[in-house]
């Protein structure tokens, strides 16, 4: 049976496209979640007509979604303090929640748990890597660093500033220079 795509369905197609789908699938999962109708003569000549606007809402929301995986990436690293045991092995471990909230608060934004994917568990204090997908074409990663609650944060490093020498410095190297 022939559809219309009124979204974005992974491994399908795109907004506006017609494709060949099962019955069953239509009926039970594209139809309910508002994500397809059927192609009949009306609603592809009223698709013709929407068509311009669909794909100019998805490439909005598609521009945003950029915006916001290089918003994630720009943060580099988001903190996570949990508590610890010896060794520094959690008595927990770091959710995708957690990680979503962590992420989420430092960019003021929302961060869908489902999109976030780590490599491993996080069940110790350390740095991991973690990949965030905001949509299916756009992907992001960022560090994850847990420390541990008992112990506190550690302070944050000073950034070391390269001074300019002073006007009294720079005369006495060029003197010694000369000489």
């Amino acid at each position: 049976m022939k559809v219309i795509l009124q979204k974005n369905v992974q491994k399908l197609g795109k907004i506006g496209d017609v494709v060949e789908s099962k019955p069953g699938y239509y009926r039970n999962f594209l139809q309910p979640r508002g994500l397809a109708v059927v192609a009949t003569t009306g609603s592809l000549k009223k698709r013709d007509e929407e068509l311009e606007g669909l794909r100019a809402k998805a490439d909005k929301e598609h521009q945003a979604a950029v915006e916001l995986g290089e918003k994630i990436t720009a943060i580099g690293s988001v903190k996570i303090i949990q508590r610890a045991g010896d060794g520094g092995k959690l008595y927990g471990k770091v959710t995708n929640k957690d990680i979503a909230e962590a992420v989420g608060k430092e960019l003021g934004a929302h961060v869908d748990k489902k999109g976030i994917k780590t490599l491993e568990e996080i069940t110790s204090v350390g740095t991991y890597k973690v990949y965030i997908k905001v949509t299916p074409e756009v992907q992001s990663e960022v560090n994850v660093i847990v420390y541990d609650a008992t112990q506190g944060e550690p302070p944050a490093p000073k950034p070391v500033q390269a001074q300019a020498p002073t006007e009294e410095a720079s005369s006495e190297e060029t003197a010694e220079a000369v000489s």
